[in-house]
């Protein structure tokens, strides 16, 4: 309507926010919840990635992840963020490597309206949804070069300017930021595909994730935890393992590390008529 009612605006704007608010409580408390979220392990090597946690966490140090798809590195980055002074603050997750390269920087930084052909309304970028929270940057080596170097500026001014802004003032930002790759990035750096003064922003403390035949000790751990999720779900009496099943579980390679193991008693629990696995 014109002229806009200025009462009825408010009240919109008002109600907008509050909704807003409460989505945002309802995603952080699910996430607290959410059993499928839990770093499952008691190897050695797991052990090691929860004293660093527990160490660094608190901080607002910027933390490099590494490890083979599959094996758990958003859940490392999740467990940081909720150790962490900003837990009750947004957890605001970029795949890299499922953005195409044209749209990164409109993904991280937002646009202004009519800043490109397409961009029909104002966006706020990740970046600024995630303020005074974690911006967690999976796949992080897949980050263009030139959206990795607006990603520099980003962290050493604390400030970013919208794709097409013209008002020449930066929007001031506080984020905390965990990035996760399955790449060699001091490969990438020699080939010239990532930046290394990005690199040694980033990577203030490396945690590496072992892949699962590093930590066979924990199989079956997590094999009961995944059984009792699906059965579960599934409505069903917790299905077990008998011996010799569970020890052909820790010899299998497991390629697809976690992931691959998750699937694997996902299909069990589906197929299996009986609550007990035999082989």
């Amino acid at each position: 309507e014109k002229p806009p009612d200025r009462q009825r605006l408010l009240l919109l704007v008002r109600n907008a926010t509050e909704k807003k608010q409460l989505v945002s409580e309802n995603r952080i408390m699910r996430e607290r919840l959410k059993g499928k979220e839990r770093m499952l392990g008691t190897s050695a090597a797991m052990r090691n990635i929860r004293a660093i946690i527990d160490r660094v966490a608190p901080t607002d140090a910027r933390i490099l992840i590494t490890g083979e798809n599959g094996t758990g590195k958003e859940l490392v980055a999740r467990a940081i963020h909720r150790a962490s002074k900003r837990s009750d603050r947004p957890f605001i997750e970029v795949n890299c490597a499922a953005i195409p390269k044209d749209l990164i920087e409109s993904e991280l930084f937002g646009h202004e309206k009519g800043s490109f052909t397409g961009a029909l309304t104002q966006r706020i970028g990740k970046f600024e949804q995630a303020d005074q929270g974690t911006l967690f940057l999976d796949e992080v080596g897949d980050m263009s070069v030139d959206a990795q170097a607006k990603m520099l500026r980003v962290i050493e001014e604390g400030r970013l300017e919208r794709v097409g802004s013209s008002t020449g003032r930066p929007i001031p930002v506080n984020v905390r930021i965990l990035a996760a790759t399955n790449k060699n990035l001091q490969e990438e750096i020699r080939h010239g595909r990532f930046r290394e003064d990005l690199y040694h922003r980033l990577n203030v403390i490396p945690i590496f994730v072992p892949p699962l035949r590093a930590r066979r000790d924990d199989i079956p751990l997590l094999v009961r935890a995944f059984g009792e999720e699906f059965s579960g779900e599934m409505n069903r009496k917790p299905i077990r393992f008998d011996e010799a099943a569970l020890k052909l579980l820790i010899r299998l390679p497991f390629t697809g590390n976690i992931r691959e193991l998750r699937n694997v008693i996902e299909r069990i629990v589906i197929l299996v008529p009986g609550d007990i696995v035999r082989v």
